[in-house]
């Protein structure tokens, strides 16, 4: 009597493990956090004398451009913001470049879509928004 050959399990790209959900859900607040305090800055880095720009002609005729002058960003906000753009690239490399990639084949970017919509793979949302809001009139619509 023979035994039957074990059987190797099918590999399943939508099966992620565990670490990889936790490092797109790292990413995903990295990226989450950023933005949040990206909304709180002055609209330029350094300190800018703004514009408003005249009557526009051509295809974009509707939008004005403009943007009041600032003193840019303080170099506490200039250092809270590489450091928070600093970890959106770690996190983000441990999943770019996370073994489970290399297994999936033709499926990979059909798998790195879906991991996008796993519950446990989002970031945790924060009530509430920014308590200041950007110094951004960039677009605003002219009245006609």
């Amino acid at each position: 009597m023979t035994d039957s050959p074990a059987e190797t399990p099918v590999f399943d790209p939508f099966a992620f493990p565990s670490d990889l959900v936790k490092a797109h859900s790292e990413a995903a607040e990295a990226r989450a956090e950023l933005h949040r305090y990206q909304a709180t800055l002055p609209w330029s880095r350094e300190p800018h004398d703004g514009w408003e720009a005249s009557e526009q002609t051509g295809g974009m005729q509707a939008l004005k451009s403009s943007r009041p002058p600032t003193n840019g960003w303080t170099d506490e906000q200039k250092a809270e913001y590489d450091r928070l753009w600093e970890r959106c690239r770690e996190t983000s490399l441990l999943v770019y470049a996370h073994r489970h990639w290399k297994a999936c084949g033709t499926k990979a970017a059909e798998a790195r879509q879906a991991l996008k919509r796993v519950p446990e793979a989002q970031p945790a949302m924060k009530a509430g928004g920014p308590e200041q809001v950007q110094e951004d009139a960039a677009l605003e619509l002219a009245s006609g």
